[in-house]
């Protein structure tokens, strides 16, 4: 019987079902579209998310793979819609998990992108929760917006350079544990966050 090989894209996400799973209940709980105040919270668990791998856009490693890399980079957006609400942004103390000019895993960084991707791809409903609260792609909620070429296919281009790369059964290890770290870090980052209504990076 032929043995049917799956996308690690596709592997990825059935490997991290469950994790993702309880991560969008545990946001979701919050009501972090309930209110300004709560959505900004939000903001601040997306912001330190994002400071985490703002330096993989500018990492020649991945630039090499994905030509439109740093066109995906959204940390900047965030910290501009915490400013469209005069929200004080949260305190970035201690280093990103990716310092730029420092040695890069591959497999990791792969997997952590892999998290960072896949929210933009489910971020269509939360832009229109984010809409009930009078924000919008070029206000306060610019983070969430599509991409010019839709988010399908801004996933699809995402997904088709992320399977490509032949890698060992190691590596492919490594890009399972950066996703698992990623969501682990999400999640953190949102019991912190919503419990203590503040997304410091401790």
């Amino acid at each position: 019987m032929t043995q049917v090989e799956t996308s690690r894209a596709k592997r990825l996400k059935a490997a991290s079902h469950g994790v993702h799973e309880g991560l969008d209940n545990a946001i979701m709980a919050a009501r972090p579209f309930s209110s300004r105040e709560a959505y900004a919270e939000f903001l601040r668990i997306q912001q330190m998310f994002h400071r985490d791998i703002a330096a993989l856009y500018d990492a020649p490693e991945l630039a090499a793979l994905f030509p439109d890399l740093a066109e995906r980079r959204r940390y900047e957006q965030v910290k501009a819609d915490l400013a469209d609400l005069g929200a004080v942004p949260a305190a970035e103390t201690g280093a990103p998990r990716f310092v730029a000019g420092q040695a890069l895993d591959l497999p990791t960084a792969l997997g952590w992108l892999y998290v960072a991707e896949g929210s933009n791809l489910g971020a269509a409903f939360l832009i229109k929760a984010a809409s009930a609260l009078g924000l919008s792609a070029e206000f306060g909620a610019r983070h969430l917006s599509a991409s010019p070429e839709g988010r399908a296919n801004h996933w699809r281009s995402f997904t088709t350079v992320l399977d490509a790369p032949d890698m060992t059964d190691e590596e492919e290890a490594r890009v399972m544990k950066g996703a698992s770290a990623a969501f682990t870090r999400v999640r953190g980052l949102v019991d912190a966050g919503f419990r203590h209504g503040t997304a410091d990076a401790a």
